[in-house]
């Protein structure tokens, strides 16, 4: 099981992630702006229960590697920390001014763009090599069974990216103006993302 610390720590991680400027969520706004907040809040479940096929994999990829080989596991460690150093110095760089697009209007219906959200976010290769880095982060060998700590925490990431991208859906046209209007302010979202990318990163390296 999780520690309150652990799970504290990387619910905070988690949540700042998610909310930083991205395909999934800036597709979630453009989707509430264009066909509806329900469309919106659709999609963005849709892309949040995708988390839950990464969450598949890493743990059944971990496990598995954990059990061949611990010097296996080091070495994945520390890819993911350098994966992840990577994407936070990208976002430290970013100029941010990121916009919500229009999203193409028609009549599909609201369970095909929860299975659209789904489908889009199963497929992204760029999201499986993001678990794969940041879920052992915050894996503690020594409370027993990763697998199961891997499950909990890829659950956790799914609940917190469904609460906050159907937040998005729902308040979809007064966020995305607000970010059109002020594109300082993903600037400023990508640099804590960047931050907590950059730490994180680290902290794998270090800490094996």
């Amino acid at each position: 099981m999780l520690t309150f610390q652990q799970f504290i720590g990387f619910l905070l991680a988690a949540i700042l992630i998610t909310a930083s400027p991205g395909p999934d969520n800036l597709m979630v706004l453009s989707m509430g702006i264009s066909k509806g907040r329900r469309q919106g809040i659709a999609f963005g479940l849709g892309c949040a229960l995708g988390c839950l096929s990464h969450t598949v994999l890493a743990v059944v990829g971990v496990s598995a590697l954990i059990a061949a080989s611990p010097t296996a596991f080091t070495l994945l460690k520390v890819c993911g920390g350098l994966y992840l150093i990577w994407l936070g110095v990208n976002a430290l760089r970013s100029l941010g001014g990121a916009r919500v697009g229009a999203v193409k209007s028609d009549e599909t219906s609201l369970s095909k763009l929860f299975l659209k959200g789904v489908f889009a976010n199963a497929i992204n290769p760029k999201v499986v090599l993001f678990f794969l880095s940041f879920l052992p982060q915050f894996v503690i060998p020594a409370n027993g069974n990763v697998g199961l700590q891997m499950a909990l925490l890829g659950v956790t990431f799914t609940v917190q990216a469904a609460v906050l991208f159907g937040m998005l859906g729902y308040f979809s046209g007064a966020i995305g103006q607000w970010l059109n209007t002020k594109p300082k302010a993903s600037a400023v979202l990508d640099r804590v993302a960047g931050t907590v990318f950059v730490a994180l990163g680290l902290r794998l390296i270090v800490n094996r």
